[in-house]
């Protein structure tokens, strides 16, 4: 829905995709019938060489040989409910390198090109009060990732403020399967108990708010946290077992 929204707006759209070779092909297709250039390209935002990798080719197959907007929304997530202790080591790293030590290094890549312009936009993914950085038993390892992003989100939006690029974190509330490719026409009519809004998120609501920040009208906007939630929290207080 967000690269959608962005080639709507006239962007050239440079997907990345791990597993879902079809799905990014046929969304590649679809944006190209938008009037605008689009690719696929695959890599694991987890592995170091890949990251360096997707930034080299998506700058090559850039008409500028810059990217302007980077949405780096890549990261891995275990849904089962796990103490810290249960989880092994190479998951922890996994997490670690695919929500937040990948998140950097691929902006680190694309950071000068962006420089070089004097404009860029860099959007991150969180979860939901995601700065507050409470705890969230179960979910140690991914909300440790996510909550240092938090601060590595505030610092490069200072950090490259003088060089007209603004840094921001979106925090979605919990949207699952389907409903991630809808509209918000299309899950208006239905019933979510645990939202206090009423109804389940869309992707187009987390691709709105998308658009927004990556108008070049919203320069005066950096280093927000900003979740969109419909209110919904999805830290639940618990006691561990």
């Amino acid at each position: 829905m967000t690269a959608l929204a962005l080639a709507r707006m006239g962007c050239d759209i440079v997907l990345n995709y791990v597993n879902s070779e079809y799905e990014a092909l046929t969304l590649a297709e679809t944006i190209s019938r938008l009037g605008v250039r689009a690719t696929a390209i695959r890599a694991n935002i987890a592995n170091e060489l890949e990251v360096g990798e997707l930034a080299a080719e998506a700058q090559q197959w850039s008409r500028t040989g810059t990217i302007d907007i980077l949405i780096n929304n890549a990261g891995p997530f275990i849904r089962e409910r796990r103490l810290f202790g249960e989880y092994k080591e190479e998951e922890i790293v996994s997490l670690m390198s695919g929500n937040l030590l990948g998140v950097m290094l691929l902006d680190h890549k694309l950071l000068a090109g962006m420089r070089q312009r004097s404009w860029g936009r860099i959007i991150h993914f969180g979860f939901g009060h995601a700065g507050e950085g409470r705890a969230w038993p179960h979910r140690a390892v991914y909300a440790a990732a996510k909550t240092g992003l938090v601060s590595f989100t505030k610092t490069l939006a200072v950090e490259e403020a003088p060089h007209g690029i603004t840094v921001h974190m979106i925090c979605p509330g919990d949207i699952r399967g389907d409903n991630k490719e809808r509209t918000i026409a299309e899950v208006i009519g239905q019933r979510d108990e645990e939202s206090p809004l009423g109804r389940p998120g869309s992707g187009e609501d987390i691709a709105r708010v998308i658009a927004f920040l990556c108008l070049p009208e919203s320069d005066y906007l950096t280093g927000n946290i900003v979740d969109v939630t419909g209110g919904f929290d999805p830290i639940k207080t618990t006691i561990p077992k």
